[in-house]
């Protein structure tokens, strides 16, 4: 299970047991969109070969609103 943790710079990530961090700057260049426009399902896609998507997709403006 991947672990998400938004906030205005980026995103912690959990993915199998190994902690980082994706930064706001990155995640503008893997999507092409705005920071606050990516939903978590994408950012979720960049980590995951083959993500379980689950749920409404949830833009980062609206989670750290």
């Amino acid at each position: 299970m991947t672990v998400l943790s938004f906030d205005e710079q980026g995103v912690d990530v959990v993915y199998e047991g190994t902690e980082f961090r994706m930064e706001k700057g990155l995640i503008e260049e893997a999507t092409q969109k705005n920071y606050p426009d990516v939903t978590d399902h994408e950012v979720l896609q960049l980590i995951e070969d083959d993500p379980t998507l689950s749920g409404e997709p949830r833009r980062i403006k609206d989670i750290l609103s």
